[in-house]
């Protein structure tokens, strides 16, 4: 029998138990709940591995502007900038997440990890780490695997959509899948992956999800660059032995009651926050405008 992902704990016990690392109590899952093998699984991983490069490179290379005119060749914009704050790295981190998550807002190909809306972050963190580490794809698909592990149990015990747990359960999710796989990929041991996740999910507690004109644009893909970069702090912290204090299952849990909790305005219904603000209502109306002038006439088609 194989783990059904319930818990951190319980995830923990089970590859203690049955000397089994985190990345094949994750193959074994997807093998006997879901009708797969262990070969289509790492296909499949390298697939959406490719996919997510592809991604980061049109958004860095190709024109990313989307129909609203509120994405317009951001990632480029920074990738390119003289002036780094940090590092070079740092740079390229930020960009390449906000490049990914600008292709799937210009309706390009992107890996939904764990949302579309979260599309960005695995993409720009795991692409990063493998250049700054000089990783093999191998080891990047086995922190994906791994990351897939844990958004099984936030989805078990909170919830990864936006429209019912606000931004934290998407890109607070996606960020806590990266901080782990990163942990994993650098040869962290089980308890440091665990802590990695549950430092990101406190730092992303409570994020609502406030989507402009009901776009996944404004604010969505800044965030996704903030949350790679909350990703790579964490584990940092966590490679470091700092204790998250709060067991991940209690973060988790705590996030699944924060998102009930939350009002449906600030859970994707573009009604509260960012998208009620003068300027967001004002975009609102504009992109309304815009999509139905370009409607076809029904009565001259006929």
């Amino acid at each position: 029998m194989c783990y059904l992902f319930e818990s951190f704990k319980g995830w923990k016990q089970y590859c203690d138990t049955h000397d089994v690392s985190l990345v094949q109590s994750v193959i074994e899952y997807e093998v006997e709940q879901k009708n797969s093998s262990e070969e289509k699984i790492w296909v499949g991983l390298q697939n959406a591995y490719t996919v997510m490069k592809d991604a980061v490179k049109v958004g860095l290379e190709e024109e990313t502007v989307s129909r609203s005119g509120m994405i317009n060749n951001g990632a480029k914009k920074v990738y390119n900038h003289p002036l780094t704050v940090l590092s070079p790295e740092f740079q390229k981190l930020i960009s390449r997440a906000l490049a990914a998550k600008e292709v799937n807002s210009c309706m390009g190909r992107v890996v939904a990890a764990p949302t579309a809306g979260a599309s960005g972050i695995l993409p720009g963190t795991m692409v990063t780490l493998q250049e700054i580490h000089d990783l093999p794809d191998s080891k990047i698909l086995e922190g994906l695997i791994v990351g897939a592990g844990i958004a099984l149990i936030i989805e078990e015990k909170a919830s990864l959509a936006g429209a019912v747990g606000g931004c934290q359960a998407e890109t607070g999710s996606a960020a806590a899948m990266a901080a782990g796989g990163i942990v994993h990929c650098l040869g962290g041991t089980n308890d440091q992956v665990f802590n990695a996740v549950a430092i990101t999910i406190q730092c992303m507690l409570g994020l609502v999800c406030d989507p402009v004109a009901g776009l996944v644009e404004v604010p969505c893909v800044v965030r996704n660059a903030s949350a790679a970069a909350i990703a790579f702090s964490s584990a940092q912290i966590a490679l470091a032995n700092v204790n998250a204090v709060i067991p991940v299952d209690e973060c988790i849990e705590a996030m699944g009651e924060i998102g009930a909790s939350m009002e449906s305005r600030y859970k994707e219904t573009a009604m509260g926050g960012l998208a009620a603000t003068l300027t967001g209502q004002e975009i609102a109306n504009r992109v309304l405008i815009q999509d139905i002038e370009i409607l076809p006439d029904e009565n001259l088609s006929e």
